[in-house]
């Protein structure tokens, strides 16, 4: 599997030539933790990237991804990841602390643009309405990317290959019709948003956004203190505006600490 940072994974058997154990001082006596080949990296341009990597499996796997999720990996189908890039450290996870959440006049437009849609948390099982706007959405915001070409069936194993506790956020119009959706872990202290795609014909709606807001009002509803939102880096578009959230926390060696220099509300 060739995993991409955020949750925009794409399935690629090449990806797992695995390296010797790596001695992770988070999990050392565990020696479950691989690292990958080095390969181009995807966001910045001229680097390299690698990830540490573990298979998830067996009764205790829930606990397990809550903690390791706690220590900055993400997930894709039965693995656990997290960059281990040694000359970069551009690749930051980051979270919403929920409790300290407000709403700025951007984040109020969203959430009243979107005033009408409904909402719904579903059981993780791929159906056709939701391939089809994930097909769309691809070839509208990210036709040159490899998940462009995802079949059905990768679809269906992106959704339903998880051995945590996965579900579905949906968001319908008045018509009842798909416009977005998140696929997203349920931890025991917050969401992991894995992946979200939405109609891309909708750029007034920043169905994007919204679908995070909701988490959080999801999580505020459910008492559960953060929304995982994958990794933040500066120097790539497609990563960068996460730091546009309010309430953001990034994990940092000393551990998790309020977002630098939160931007000003626009």
């Amino acid at each position: 599997m060739k995993f991409r940072p955020g949750g925009n994974d794409k399935p690629n058997r090449a990806w797992l030539r695995r390296e010797p154990p790596v001695s992770d001082p988070l999990f050392a006596p565990l020696q479950q933790f691989f690292a990958t080949a080095p390969v181009a990296c995807p966001y910045i341009p001229a680097r390299a990237e690698r990830k540490l990597i573990v298979e998830l499996g067996g009764s205790g796997t829930p606990q397990f991804y809550d903690d390791l999720s706690r220590a900055g990996f993400r997930r894709s189908h039965r693995f656990a990841y997290r960059p281990a890039c040694r000359a970069c450290a551009s690749c930051v996870p980051v979270r919403i602390a929920v409790d300290r959440f407000t709403h700025t006049r951007s984040t109020r437009r969203i959430r009243n643009a979107n005033r009408d849609l409904d909402e719904d948390l579903v059981p993780a099982r791929a159906t056709p309405e939701q391939f089809e706007l994930f097909w769309a959405y691809q070839r509208g915001r990210h036709g040159d990317s490899e998940m462009a070409s995802m079949s059905y069936g990768d679809y269906r194993g992106m959704v339903e290959d998880s051995p945590v506790r996965t579900k579905i956020a949906e968001f319908r119009d008045r018509s009842s019709r798909l416009v977005a959706a998140s696929l997203v872990d349920l931890l025991d202290d917050g969401i992991s948003a894995v992946y979200s795609f939405y109609d891309p014909r909708q750029k007034k709606q920043s169905l994007g956004t919204w679908s995070i807001l909701w988490l959080v009002e999801e999580c505020r509803r459910n008492g559960r203190p953060y929304v995982y939102l994958g990794y933040w880096i500066a120097d790539s578009p497609k990563m960068a505006y996460k730091a546009r959230f309010p309430a953001l926390e990034r994990l940092t060696a000393s551990g998790w600490t309020d977002f630098a220099d939160p931007p000003a509300d626009v």
